[in-house]
This record gives C-alpha cells, structure tokens and sequence, in this order.
C-alpha cells in the first residue's frame, strides 16, 4: 500500500470511519465512492486492519465509558422499581433479583481484582529476591 501517499492516507482513514460507521464492508465502501472488491482488499494489508482495529478499540472504548456513565442512574432506576408501591410485584422481584446479582458480581470482580494484585506483587518479590 506504499507509493499512495497522503491521498491514500486519507482514503484509508475515510474508510476506516465508514467502517465504523455502516452496517456492511459494502455500504462503507460505498459511502465514501471504493468498491466494495477494493476495500475487502484494503482490510487484507497488514497495515490497515491494524488501524482499524485500532479504531474499532477506541470507538469500543469510547462505548464502554458510556455505559459507565449511566451505570448511576440505571442503579437508581433499579432501586426505584424495587421500592416503589405501584411496581407490580413482577418487577419488585425483577429489580431485587438484577440488584443482588449485579452486586454479586460486582463483588466477585473485586475479589479477584485483589487476589491477581495479590500474586503480581508476590511473583515480583520472587523476581527481585532471585
């Protein structure tokens, strides 16, 4: 893919964002005027699927945050059901049930969290003491 230059350059990052945003290897090449046959050679090259890759990363990235910021008011959410005195009964046990396994969960991830900071700090005590 040398010998482009910056028009390739920019071509590619075109593609790349129509990738990452159309449903299809067709609709993005479409979108910004490659043939679909040319892009599915494109996403060949080593080079370019590293960046793209790469930008599916940070766009993914980008999504988790997201859910990270609305984590808050989903618990709220969450809460409000469970207390509420014209939930059905239904959604009480819904909401309690997603609130105590959720928390669980949550738990869990901290526990293990610690246990694996636990064994990076005694695997580099062992390392240093060699």
């Amino acid at each position: 893919m040398t010998g482009h230059g910056a028009k390739f350059t920019r071509k590619r990052d075109e593609a790349i964002v129509a990738l990452l945003n159309h449903r299809n290897v067709e609709e993005a090449a479409r979108s910004i005027g490659l043939a679909p046959k040319t892009l599915h050679r494109w996403m060949q090259v080593p080079e370019f699927e590293a960046a793209y890759r790469k930008a599916r990363r940070g766009a993914f990235r980008q999504a988790v945050a997201r859910l990270q910021q609305a984590s808050s008011a989903a618990v709220t959410t969450l809460l409000k059901l469970a207390v509420d005195q014209h939930s059905p009964p239904a959604v009480k046990a819904r909401a309690a049930y997603y609130i105590l396994t959720l928390s669980t969960r949550a738990m869990e991830t901290e526990d293990i969290e610690a246990r694996i900071a636990d064994l990076e700090q005694a695997a580099e005590l062992s390392k240093q003491s060699r």
